[in-house]
C-alpha cells in the first residue's frame, strides 16, 4: 500500500515570511488601509487569500476581500520581478525530501500558494520532480477543508491510514483531522507546538532529523 507524505509549503518546507509580510504591507497601503502587524500576517499564512483578507480586514465586504486578495497578488508579483522573493529551505528539509523519495515514500504538497508560485518555489530548489501530487489554493477550498488531501490521496493511490500530513499551522492539523489522515507538526513555522497538538498533531518535530525519525515510526 502506498505511503504518502503531504507537506505544507510556507513555514514547513520554506521560510517565506519576509516577503509575505512585505507584500501584505504593500497591498494594504495601496488600498489606503493600515497594514496588519507582521505577527497577524504570519498567523494566517496557509489560508487561501480571500480567507486571509477576511481575517486581516474583518470590516470589509466580500468584494473588498476579493480586491485585497488581487492586490496582494500584484504586490507579490512586483516583489518577484524586482528579485525580492527569497524562499530558502529550512535546515535539513531538502535532504529529508530526497531521502523520503529515495526510500519509497510518495510525496505531495498541500498549500495556500498558487500553482505558479508553488512550481517556481520547488523548481528553484530542484525538488519539483520529487513530488507526485501538488494541491494548491487555485483548485481547492481553503484549509482546513479536506479537499486538498482527498485529491492528493486519489492522485497518489494512497489511503487515509497510509497518509500523513506535515505542517506548521493549526490549519494543516485540522485539515488532516478532517480528511482522516495522520498529522505531524513542525516547530519551526508559524504556530506553536501546543497549538499544533491541540489541533490534532500526533507529534511535533523540532527539526528535520526528528521529523525523519517520526516518519520512520509512522511507516
Amino acid at each position: 500500500m502506498n505511503r504518502l507524505a503531504v507537506f505544507d509549503c510556507d513555514g514547513t518546507l520554506v521560510d517565506s515570511q519576509a516577503h509575505i509580510c512585505s507584500a501584505m504591507e504593500a497591498c494594504f497601503a495601496s488600498a489606503g488601509l493600515a497594514a496588519p502587524s507582521r505577527q497577524a500576517t504570519r498567523r494566517v499564512v496557509g489560508l487561501s487569500l480571500v480567507e486571509v483578507m477576511q481575517v486581516l480586514h474583518p470590516d470589509g465586504t466580500g468584494d473588498h476581500h476579493v480586491e485585497l486578495a488581487e492586490g496582494y497578488k500584484r504586490a507579490f508579483q512586483t516583489l518577484r520581478a524586482e528579485g525580492m522573493v527569497h524562499e530558502p529551505l529550512f535546515d535539513g528539509v531538502g535532504a529529508l525530501v530526497e531521502a523520503l523519495d529515495d526510500g519509497g515514500w510518495l510525496l505531495g504538497i498541500a498549500t495556500g500558494k498558487s500553482d505558479r508560485g508553488l512550481n517556481l518555489c520547488l523548481a528553484q530548489h530542484g525538488l519539483l520532480p520529487r513530488f507526485v501530487t501538488l494541491q494548491t489554493a487555485d483548485r481547492h477550498p481553503s484549509k482546513p477543508h479536506p479537499a486538498m488531501l482527498h485529491s492528493a490521496m486519489a492522485e497518489a493511490g494512497a489511503e487515509p491510514e497510509t497518509t500523513v500530513m506535515i505542517g506548521d499551522t493549526s490549519y494543516d492539523m485540522e485539515m488532516a483531522r478532517n480528511a482522516g489522515v495522520r498529522a505531524i507538526g513542525v516547530a519551526w513555522g508559524y504556530h506553536d507546538a501546543e497549538e499544533l497538538i491541540a489541533s490534532g498533531a500526533e507529534a511535533v518535530a523540532r527539526d528535520a532529523e526528528e521529523l525523519a525519525a517520526l516518519l520512520k515510526v509512522f511507516a
